[in-house]
């Protein structure tokens, strides 16, 4: 069976690192049976014959209008579909759609008719922010990271940079791969319009939000920079715990640690330790 990925190394490269990241997330165990979504801006690579190609679907409400995505084209992961099985074939288990014109509905184009993830509201939401924003960021996932989602069913880590400031002094490298810490959202419906209204707000300010009781969201660069700072937060979720699971409460890098590994990475202050 033909596919789009065929002669295209650079849309075939961009589908490979979601198989990966796929991969990783279920070893994890943070993509427990249908658990998670991931969405990648794939447009640069789109040439004129795939312009060209017929839809699989028909036209498909996205629940907003989301102006800057006209044309564009992104992978999605399938609604129902694992992470597992996303590693070892990911365009059975996901698929590409085109934006159309009103920006408000999408089309399925390849390469099979594969509905993309629920959360797509969400996820186009942020896409089209960073596209507004001139933001050279491509990909966005949700995940559900087990220490992190733990530790959001703690109401006073839900204050604003309550758990940014508690994760960044847990380990040096915490604040210098995830400088802009964590966002918060309050639960709210999965899948709904609110959510992704909620989470676009947080997005102005954080590459990765915590969705209480739930999961995250995190865009990066590509895929594998978005996983690597929730990677990174969810290490240092897991010292904190570990420590509490000792007996005892860790008592973190300093103030002036913290603002030394600012100054010496050159990172951002718009949180300062």
């Amino acid at each position: 069976m033909n596919s789009i990925l065929d002669n295209r190394p650079g849309l075939r490269a961009a589908v490979e690192q979601v198989a990966e990241v796929a991969g990783y997330l279920w070893q994890k165990g943070w993509a427990e049976r249908n658990g998670g979504n991931i969405t990648v801006n794939v447009t640069e690579h789109v040439d004129e014959a795939i312009r060209a190609l017929p839809a699989l679907s028909g036209p498909m409400a996205i629940g907003t209008i989301l102006p800057h995505l006209r044309g564009c084209y992104f992978y999605c992961k399938g609604t129902g579909k694992r992470m597992r099985d996303l590693a070892r074939q990911p365009m059975q288990n996901g698929s590409i759609i085109r934006i159309l014109d009103d920006c408000a509905s999408y089309v399925i184009i390849a390469d099979e008719p594969v509905l993309p993830t629920s959360e797509l509201p969400s996820h186009l939401s942020m896409h089209n922010y960073l596209l507004a924003t001139g933001s050279t960021y491509k990909a966005s996932l949700h995940t559900h990271p087990i220490q992190l989602v733990a530790m959001s069913h703690n109401k006073e880590l839900l204050k604003k940079d309550a758990m940014t400031h508690l994760l960044w002094s847990m380990i040096p490298e915490t604040l210098a791969f995830a400088p802009l810490g964590l966002g918060i959202v309050p639960y709210t419906l999965p899948g709904s319009v609110r959510l992704a209204e909620a989470t676009l707000e947080q997005i102005r300010e954080y590459d990765v939000v915590l969705w209480e009781k739930h999961g995250v969201c995190a865009v990066g660069r590509d895929l594998m920079d978005a996983f690597d700072q929730v990677d990174v937060l969810n290490k240092s979720a897991e010292i904190y715990m570990c420590a509490k699971n000792m007996g005892f409460t860790p008592e973190g890098m300093t103030e002036e640690a913290m603002r030394e590994v600012q100054e010496v990475f050159q990172l951002p202050k718009q949180r300062p330790c």
